[in-house]
This record gives structure tokens, sequence and C-alpha cells, in this order.
């Protein structure tokens, strides 16, 4: 994008109570973040920590409240958390911002211990967790082309796990089911990487426009308790960025169902684990940058744009997930340069 929404900064005022209980819990992640390269400041209502042009961000939708877990002054990206709700996995880009300097990477927000899992000049990207936090899955490029590869939660023993003999993308677990795109269509596969099969057919699939992605599916997700699978769709190009509308669909690739009809740049939804909720962020309306974060509800009702007004214009945010109690999100943010 070239130019920021403007946005209105507006400070928060909060009760005598409130305020020491958000200045406790600052005092504590400051004295836990001493053992991080990065400083992590004091939360202050109505402002935005910022320790560096990277980091991963908690906000209470309730209380508007933005706290920041990790900060980086490199680029992070595909943020991911385990369901224990202990342990973000993301890419972290090294020695420049291409993806062959994309590494993937572990961060405990309790302990604030860090891990780099890969070390290569190899592209290793959107990482995801297994259902019981063991293993993670990802996406690399080390033969001809993207395909997934598994590894242990440690970055040992990485294994490819499937090739559908196209660049693989998007990665997501749920159970005994891994959900990915190919070819801009959605497939399902076991977890073992067998039965793999097509599971979405958009209109124009693979087809180029005048977008920078081509016509199709992308960014599918299981739902926690295993019926839907949800997903963006590129239907027109009239934006250079696409013009993306959110869908559901039974795992067993019955009634497809349309979430949205608005066709802003929007999409990578991640469901709550309740299942009845979902979060994803609107990149663009037409050419106005937004990086806003949005929540609906399973069915496409209730849409809500939960940013806080006081979020500066040149703070931007990516990939939110829910806490696993579903009262918070997580999410990347980043201070436009």
């Amino acid at each position: 994008m070239t130019e920021l929404h403007q946005s209105k900064i507006q400070m928060r005022v909060i009760g005598f109570r409130c305020l020491i209980a958000v200045l406790i819990a600052a005092t504590l992640l400051l004295s836990l973040a001493c053992s991080t390269k990065i400083a992590i400041p004091i939360p202050k209502p109505g402002t935005v920590p910022h320790s560096s042009r990277w980091g991963i961000y908690e906000l209470d939708p309730v209380s508007q409240v933005v706290d920041l877990i990790y900060g980086s002054d490199i680029k992070i990206e595909y943020l991911d958390l385990n369901k224990q709700g202990t342990r973000f996995v993301f890419a972290q880009f090294y020695n420049g911002e291409a993806n062959e300097n994309a590494e993937v990477c572990t961060f405990d927000a309790a302990s604030r211990k860090f891990e780099r899992l890969t070390n290569n000049n190899l592209v290793d990207l959107y990482p995801v967790w297994s259902p019981d936090g063991s293993k993670i899955a990802f996406l690399s490029l080390r033969i001809k082309d993207l395909d997934i590869f598994l590894m242990n939660n440690d970055g040992s023993e990485q294994a490819r796990l499937f090739d559908s003999g196209d660049h693989d993308a998007d990665i997501d677990w749920e159970g005994n089911n891994i959900v990915f795109t190919s070819g801009s269509r959605v497939w399902l596969m076991r977890s073992d990487g067998s039965g793999a099969t097509t599971f979405t057919a958009p209109p124009q699939a693979g087809v180029w426009g005048k977008a920078n992605l081509p016509f199709g599916d992308y960014d599918p997700r299981i739902s926690p308790d295993g019926r839907l699978v949800a997903f963006e769709r590129l239907e027109k190009d009239d934006s250079p960025h696409g013009n993306f509308n959110i869908f559901s669909v039974n795992v067993d690739g019955s009634q497809e169902r349309r979430l949205t009809d608005t066709g802003y740049s929007q999409g990578i939804v991640n469901w709550s684990h309740s299942s009845d909720k979902l979060v994803y962020v609107v990149a663009a309306i037409g050419e106005e940058a937004k990086y806003d974060i949005y929540v609906m509800d399973f069915d496409g009702s209730g849409i809500k744009n939960i940013t806080p007004e006081y979020f500066p214009p040149d703070f931007i945010c990516r990939t939110p997930v829910f806490s696993p109690d579903d009262a918070r999100i997580y999410f990347i943010g980043e201070w436009w340069q």
C-alpha cells in the first residue's frame, strides 16, 4: 500500500482500580522482558506499546487495551498459537524480507523463551501447530516447489509430509485433518499425508487477472469442532490487491456458504475455540489501506470492526488469532516505515 488510512487518536479513561491493575501487570511484563533483546514497554491506556518495528500483541476487545508480548526488529509473519495457549509459532525473516530468508521460530510468552527451529537458505514459512502441540507443519521450498513439511516442536526430524506436484500453501490442522491450498483451490487430507483431495471448485481457479493473486480460494481454516472450513475467495480484480469474500463449507465439501459480500481485500480468517466466531483482517477497501481487525459470527452475521480507534495510522494489524478462552485477540503488529 502507498499510504495508510488516517484515524483519530482517542484517549480512554479508566477507573483508578483498573489503572492500578494495568500498571501491576505491566511491571510484571517489564521484569520478564529483561531476558530478551527487546525491552517490553509499560502499556498505557489509549496507547500502543512500541519497542521495535514488528511485534506480537494482545488485544482485549472489551477494554480496548493492547499489550506487547514480543518485539522484533526483523519481519515476522504467519502467527499461530498452540491450543494450550502457551507458545506462539511464526516465520521470522533473517538477512532481508525475501521469502528465502524466512525461518520458523517459536516464543513462549510465560518463560520469554525464543527458539529458532529452522536455519537454512530455503523458504520456511506458514507454520501451524498440531492439535496436541507436539509437532509443527510448515511450508518449505526444498526441491522444486513449496511442499508441506512436518517437524517436532523442537525443530527436530524435519521431513516432507506431502507434495501435490505444484506449490502448496496456507496450511491449517485440526483433529486428524489438514487443509491447504494448491492450484488456487482448497484441499483436504489426513494428518499423515494420505487421502488428499480437492475440496472446493471456484470459478476461474488459477486464472490470472489484474490482482496480485490468480482467481481462486485461499487460507482455509477448520473450525475447532471439526464441522466447517472457512476460506477466502478472490472473485474480482477491480483492485490490484484483490477483491475477496469469505466463505464456509462443510468439512465433507457440501453446502458452501457465502459469509461476506463486500469484495474488500480481506481474509486469513481464524476460528474462535468455541467455533461460533471468526476473526480476520480487512487490509484494504478499494484503494484505501486499512489493516483493521474484524470479527463476525460463524454464519456471517454480526460483522464488527474491533480495531481500537486510538491505533495510530502507521500501525497495522496482521494474522489475528483468538486466545484459548476467546476473550482476547493476539495479532502481529507492524509499524509502517
